[in-house]
């Protein structure tokens, strides 16, 4: 069995396709398809003869994923000869449901779009994804790999919400969490920067993109994590509010008459570092930081309070820390973020070293200085990859293969 596999992520208005090797994370091809449903479509393809970006007309993801499928017979590398076992999906909500990865068949197909309601615009997005690479890949398995399923080692205590019971046992309200398949990559990745089994190392795992979340991590498993039911709690994000007074609903309803909906479209798109600046770019931020603007300072100011308040919080839930990792776009690349948001937890034995912080560029890292208490870690993230391991883990646990 090779071990090569496509990766399909459905987005509400996009598709994200990466072609990877499970065994070594070598991504031969990627791309995007942007802006589905409209006239104005855009194919991003990244192959081995360099990238190509071209305008198509996508009506669905049916026509965003033929797409793809014209871009690889394109400019390669061709998918008929690539030896393909199997496509991954990510799918971002797996209720109680699933705890591991699911070779898609009907039944499976029914049981996530049964979990729509959790995450409308992800999970019916999914869903579609899944009937499409179904008719065109009729003869390859599909592997439905979910965002929540790293988080149900969660205890009772932790995904337990104190509202009533009917709202817990008939709708579902709890705790889910979410970046799941970033937090497994990136825990091993870490482990093995610190040269230790990742059964013996404690973690806190800091997934800053535009999405933003914090996870504590003991022995490779979830203890805590920040987001909750749906991906609006917890940190501070691009266009997402994060942690929020839920009374500020029933506030804003009497005050303004506003329904639910709209709320609830306020808090996820025009929330978070947009509502604080305008702009939900992190970069954009920075450079008004830089250029003395108030209203950005203030603005970092509470995105880098809420990281360190989280940080605090997940030490005291483990114990003991053996690292902080930084993962993500923003994790990743943004020295000031790193900086800002780990000052004053010296007491804690965390420290960032100012000279390997900016010297970090695209490597898994060390930023803290030599002999701390506490690692702090840069751990580039690699998502395909992490699914397209899973893919293959289950495929051949269900044909007996290893």
């Amino acid at each position: 069995m090779t071990s090569v596999v496509l990766v399909l992520n459905a987005g509400s208005s996009s598709l994200k396709y990466s072609l990877v090797e499970a065994d070594t994370g070598d991504r031969h091809a990627s791309g995007l398809v942007e802006r589905i449903g409209t006239a104005e479509g855009r194919l991003t393809h990244h192959s081995p003869d360099g990238d190509h970006v071209a305008p198509v007309r996508v009506a669905d993801h049916e026509d965003a994923i033929r797409a793809a499928l014209s871009a690889f017979d394109e400019h390669g590398p061709a998918l008929e000869s690539a030896g393909l076992s199997a496509v991954g999906h990510r799918v971002v909500h797996g209720g109680t449901r699933f705890s591991r990865p699911a070779i898609v068949d009907d039944e499976i197909l029914e049981e996530v779009r049964r979990l729509v309601p959790l995450a409308p615009l992800h999970n019916a997005a999914n869903v579609e994804g899944l009937e499409v690479a179904r008719r065109l890949f009729p003869d390859l398995p599909q592997v439905a790999v979910f965002d929540t399923a790293f988080h149900q080692t969660l205890e009772p205590h932790v995904y337990t919400y104190a509202v009533p019971l009917p709202w817990r046992d008939d709708h579902g309200v709890r705790r889910y969490g979410f970046h799941g398949t970033s937090c497994a990559f990136v825990s091993r990745a870490a482990a093995a920067l610190l040269a230790r089994p990742l059964e013996e190392v404690n973690l806190i795992v800091l997934h800053l993109g535009n999405g933003a979340s914090a996870t504590a991590v003991a022995g490779g498993r979830s203890v805590e994590t920040s987001m909750g039911l749906t991906p609006l709690e917890g940190l501070v994000m691009g266009s997402r509010s994060g942690d929020l007074d839920p009374a500020v609903l029933g506030h804003l309803h009497r005050q303004l008459g506003w329904s639910a909906e709209h709320i609830d479209r306020a808090l996820n798109q025009d929330s978070g570092l947009k509502g604080l600046t305008g702009d939900n770019d992190l970069r954009a931020v920075e450079e008004l930081v830089r250029a003395g603007d108030p209203g950005a300072r203030l603005a970092l100011d509470v995105y880098c309070h809420r990281i360190r308040k989280y940080v605090g919080a997940y030490y005291a839930v483990l114990g003991s820390v053996d690292a902080v990792v930084f993962t993500a776009g923003v994790g990743e690349k943004s020295v000031l973020v790193r900086e800002t948001s780990m000052a004053g937890l010296s007491r804690l034995g965390i420290e960032v070293d100012g000279a390997r912080n900016r010297a970090v560029g695209g490597t898994p890292a060390v930023i803290s200085p030599e002999g701390s208490e506490v690692a702090v870690l840069v751990v580039p993230t690699n998502e395909e990859w992490e699914i397209a391991r899973q893919v293959m883990g289950v495929m051949r646990t269900s044909t007996g293969k290893g």
